[in-house]
């Protein structure tokens, strides 16, 4: 399987064939659906068919192995058969929420030297968690995220070999969720200037994009762990 959105997160759409259809995914020669990973959610949309059925897509998973993508199909959906030509378009606005918001996520994670212990992508709202003893400042925090957006940093992914990574092991700030090794090379999410670390998501192309962000709350969930919120400010819309 092509995965075109980890060249190109601004694909729409792509054509592709059947490979396989069950109630538990659709799979398919080629995706531009980022499957649930790394706390981004899988992708929503639809495929459109020859004939001009459409087939509503309401998640999508990692299957048995890497390269194995699974559309889930709404649960009243006729399957195609395979072989089938078809039009994979995403939910864009949901996705376009998540590319921003992930990136946002990465500078908020370069503003705390701290190592991460968790998180979770949303359209509307993130949170990231920190081994951290003491809570940073909230209007500080949302000051500092708002001006590395501002700058417009260049925002892109290069590869690295995994012996390349486990030389380098200050690239890898999560202690809950390593990056994939044994498969000969681990993607790098950069950001000029700023952060530069695994991740297998979807981002903008420049922080510019992001928009105006707000730190909503920063919650104590134990005495090392604080749990910062982000939320897109209101007109925050690039």
């Amino acid at each position: 399987m092509e995965h075109l959105y980890r060249d190109d997160a601004y694909l729409k759409s792509c054509e592709a064939e059947v490979v396989s259809a069950t109630a538990e995914g659709i799979r398919l020669t080629r995706t531009v659906f980022y499957p649930t990973g790394g706390g981004q959610p899988g992708d929503r949309g639809l495929l459109r068919l020859e004939d001009g059925r459409e087939i509503a897509i309401i998640d999508t998973l990692k299957g048995a192995d890497l390269n194995d993508v699974l559309h889930v199909p709404a649960g009243d959906a006729d399957l195609p058969a395979p072989g089938s030509g078809v039009t994979a378009e995403l939910d864009w606005e949901r996705r376009y929420s998540h590319m921003r918001m992930h990136t946002a996520m990465h500078i908020v994670c370069s503003l705390i030297e701290y190592d991460v212990t968790g998180g979770q992508v949303g359209a509307e709202k993130s949170r990231l968690d920190f081994n951290m003893p003491e809570s940073p400042d909230k209007a500080e925090l949302t000051g500092r995220l708002n001006a590395v957006i501002a700058a417009n940093h260049a925002v892109g992914t290069r590869w690295i070999t995994d012996e390349e990574l486990a030389a380098q092991p200050e690239l890898v700030r999560t202690m809950s969720v390593k990056p994939p090794s044994g498969h000969g090379k681990v993607r790098l999410l950069e950001i000029e200037g700023v952060d530069l670390q695994p991740c297998g998501g979807t981002h903008v192309a420049s922080t510019g994009e992001i928009g105006e962000m707000l730190v909503a709350k920063i919650e104590n969930k134990g005495r090392q762990n604080r749990r910062v919120n982000i939320r897109f400010a209101e007109g925050g819309a690039p």
